[in-house]
């Protein structure tokens, strides 16, 4: 989900708004390897390319690191502003382009 909530944000044309909390405040600490997974050499190129984009400084580790959350925490609240939301299709279906594909979803309940 949190993969998912970071390319949800990463989508957005703004900068994501900077959080409040700090060294993982208010919410579960992930190691890189267990969020990333396989993934890691892509969701990294991604979180550096946006913060290039958007003129963060990707030498600085901290900023980077606030600058992933302050994504992964946008996203989560995208994701989860659907009140209509009943299973994982709907869920899927809001933030997908091509929803032909969620067919087999349609079964799953949230």
């Amino acid at each position: 989900m949190c993969r998912w909530a970071l390319c949800v944000s990463l989508r957005e044309p703004t900068v994501p708004v900077r959080s409040i909390l700090s060294n993982g405040e208010g919410g579960v600490e992930i190691a890189w390897r267990v969020f990333a997974g396989d993934l890691s050499e892509i969701l990294t190129a991604l979180v550096y390319s946006r913060a290039i984009k958007d003129s963060v400084n990707i030498d600085d580790a901290p900023a980077i690191s606030a600058y992933f959350r302050d994504h992964v925490h946008r996203g989560l609240g995208y994701l989860a502003s659907g009140k209509d939301t009943s299973d994982l299709s709907e869920l899927f279906g809001r933030w997908l382009e091509d929803r032909s594909s969620l067919k087999n979803l349609a079964s799953v309940p949230l």
